[in-house]
């Protein structure tokens, strides 16, 4: 049985993951990190240093706010880490690196595994679609704080791949700016409860095609965050993602 901490376990998602952890014969959440403390079964604490169970892996569905506290506990209880918040920045991103020297860490920008099949095709069809312009539209709840968001950055990427990284990046558009110079546009829609939904978009000359995908709902992002926790525990120290649960 694989111990887990859920960091940010009063959250929504948090929530959403201990719920499909209870039945789940592999792997059991002995505790929780959340500012949130309470008492019970599994016990939730207000700070890493407070823990007292033994944790093989750590799911985190917090906020980069407790990266810090969370690494520097992982690394000094050797605890690999699946990081599944969103909107880190560049420094932080250095240190996840930084830690991944001395211990696993799993980052993806998406849990979910029909999302990584995407990045699969969109790179094959940007291959195939020379000469296409590219539009990556993205959507989220009106909650959602950063944009636009890891996946549509993971897309574009992906498309990016096909031209050996050459295409900058533009962040929507406004005013007078002129014809497109080579860049994949992305643009983030925010409203409602809309869970996640990404749309690359291929224009050419008289056609277009578009490669969607659409969240129903999150416990597919809590369910992937599982599948890694479980495929993480015992690895050694280095950078993985969904890339290498699905390989």
């Amino acid at each position: 049985m694989i111990n887990a901490l859920i960091c940010g376990i009063n959250g929504k998602m948090g929530k959403t993951l201990a719920g499909l952890i209870e039945n789940d014969d592999k792997i059991n959440a002995v505790c929780g990190v959340d500012l949130a403390a309470k008492e019970g079964l599994p016990p939730v604490y207000a700070a890493f240093n407070d823990v007292k169970e033994s944790v093989d892996v750590i799911i985190d569905f917090s906020s980069p706010a407790v990266l810090d506290a969370e690494l520097e506990w992982a690394i000094g209880h050797k605890c690999p880490v699946v990081l599944a918040a969103t909107g880190y920045t560049p420094e932080q991103f250095e240190k996840i690196s930084r830690a991944s020297e001395k211990i696993a860490v799993f980052k993806t920008g998406n849990f979910s595994v029909g999302i990584n099949l995407l990045m699969k095709l969109v790179k094959k069809a940007a291959e195939a679609l020379d000469g296409f312009d590219v539009e990556i539209i993205e959507k989220h709840h009106n909650q959602k704080a950063d944009a636009p968001s890891g996946t549509a950055l993971m897309l574009a990427d992906s498309v990016n791949a096909a031209y050996a990284g050459g295409k900058p990046y533009v962040m929507g558009r406004s005013g007078i700016v002129g014809k497109r110079g080579g860049e994949i546009g992305i643009h983030a829609v925010r409203g409602g409860t809309i869970v996640g939904e990404h749309e690359v978009l291929f224009a050419g000359e008289d056609e277009i095609i578009t490669i969607t995908h659409s969240a129903r709902s999150k416990r597919i992002f809590a369910a992937g965050a599982i599948k890694a926790a479980k495929w993480l525990a015992g690895k050694p120290a280095g950078l993985y993602d969904m890339s290498d649960v699905l390989g």
